[in-house]
C-alpha cells in the first residue's frame, strides 16, 4: 500500500509501488525429511530439520552493505523448515480452501492511506486507488542505479494469479515461488498451514547451511567450476538480461542446488519475507526484513544473494520478486 502513497505524493503511477524497494555442510543425517516432521491435513510441503547452533550474523566484509554491519554471534534453537519457497500451487490451494483475498488483490482503502500522507492531501482519482502491484520492467538502456522507479513499475491488475500484469497468468509456473505476497498475505497462509515466519536469525543460520564465515552459503567463489548455483542477474543490469543461468524471471524452486541443510532457493530467485521489524527511518510504513535476493540480483547492484544480505520492505506490499516459505518450531 505504500506504493499509493506515493503516488499520492507524486500523482505518479510509475513511481507508486517502487520507493519501498529502494530501501529493494553438515552430515545428511543432521537434515530429517518431512516423514519425520509434523504435518498438518492443509499444508504438505516438505520441512526439514534445523539443528540448534551458533553461528556469526552478518557480515564485516567491505562486500556487506552498512545494514549488514556488524557482525555479532547469535544462537539459535532447532527448528522444520520448508525445504522451498512457498510455490504458486501451494498457495492457490490455500486461496482455494480459505477464499483469501491478497492485498494485491484489493482496492487500496483511502481512510487507511490518509494516515501515511500529510494532513489534507487530497484524496487521489479513483484510477489510482485500483488492486495492483510492483512489476519489473527493464528499461531500454542504461539509467542510474539509484532510481528502482527506472525499472519498477506500479502495475494495476498485477497479483500472484497475473505476476506481470492482468495479461499473464501462472498456468505454466505451479512450480515457481509464489509472488506479489505481502508480509500480511504470508502470515496468513502460515496461520493456515499451522506454521511460522522464520526470525530473520533463523532464517540466515538456515541459509548458511552450517558454512562458517563464507560469503555465499556454498562457499566464497560466486560461480564455482563455472557453475550457476543461484538464480540471479546476468547481464547489464538492469537493461540487459542475458539469462546465462537458464532463466530470465522467477524459476521452478529446487532448480539449482541445495546448500548444506538440504535447503533450496536460499540464494536468489525470490525475496523472502521474515518474522522481524526492519527499522528505517527512511519510511513511515511498518517494514520486514527480507532474505535471500532474487533473480533481480546482480553483483553490480546489490549481490543479495549472500547470506547476510537484508532489506526492509512494507508490510502491505508485494512486488514481482517477493516471496516466504515457513518454519515450525518444536
Amino acid at each position: 500500500m505504500l506504493e499509493i502513497v506515493r503516488t499520492v505524493k507524486k500523482t505518479s503511477m510509475v513511481a507508486a509501488g517502487v520507493a519501498v524497494l529502494a530501501l529493494g555442510f553438515i552430515s545428511e543425517s543432521a537434515c530429517r525429511r518431512s516423514s519425520s516432521s509434523p504435518a498438518t491435513d492443509t499444508d504438505t510441503s516438505p520441512m526439514l530439520w534445523i539443528p540448534p547452533g551458533e553461528f556469526t550474523m552478518g557480515t564485516d566484509d567491505p562486500h556487506g552493505m552498512a545494514n549488514e554491519h556488524p557482525a555479532h554471534r547469535v544462537r539459535v534453537d532447532g527448528f522444520w523448515m520448508d525445504d522451498h519457497p512457498v510455490t504458486n500451487a501451494e498457495f492457490a490451494r490455500f486461496a482455494a480452501a480459505t477464499g483469501y483475498v491478497t492485498t494485491a488483490e484489493k482496492a487500496p482503502d483511502w481512510e487507511e492511506l490518509k494516515k501515511q500522507v500529510p494532513p489534507g492531501t487530497p484524496k487521489p482519482d479513483a484510477s489510482v486507488l485500483v488492486p495492483g502491484s510492483a512489476v519489473f520492467v527493464p528499461p531500454r538502456g542504461p539509467v542510474p542505479l539509484t532510481d528502482v522507479s527506472a525499472w519498477f513499475q506500479w502495475t494495476p491488475g498485477a497479483s500472484w494469479r497475473h505476476p506481470e500484469g492482468p495479461a499473464s497468468t501462472i498456468d505454466d509456473r505451479s512450480a515457481h515461488p509464489v509472488v506479489h505476497v505481502s508480509w500480511d498475505d504470508a502470515v496468513a497462509y502460515a496461520t493456515w498451514a499451522g506454521k511460522e515466519l522464520p526470525t530473520e536469525a533463523e532464517w540466515e543460520f538456515a541459509a548458511r547451511g552450517g558454512l562458517e564465515g563464507k560469503r555465499f552459503n556454498w562457499g566464497d567463489d560466486a560461480k564455482p567450476a563455472d557453475r550457476h548455483m543461484a538464480n540471479t542477474f546476468q547481464g547489464d543490469f538492469p537493461y540487459r538480461q542475458t539469462a546465462e543461468d537458464g532463466f530470465s524471471g522467477t524459476s521452478p524452486v529446487k532448480s539449482f542446488p541445495p546448500n548444506g541443510y538440504g535447503l533450496f532457493d536460499m540464494a536468489g530467485n525470490v525475496w523472502q519475507w521474515t518474522a522481524d521489524t526492519y527499522h528505517s527511518a527512511e519510511s513511515p510504513a511498518p517494514q520486514r526484513v527480507i532474505k535471500g535476493g532474487s533473480f533481480l540480483c546482480h553483483e553490480s547492484y546489490c549481490e543479495s544473494y549472500r547470506p547476510s544480505a537484508r532489506r526492509g520492505m512494507a508490510s502491505d506490499t508485494g512486488a514481482s520478486h517477493v516471496g516466504f516459505r515457513l518454519v515450525r518450531r518444536e
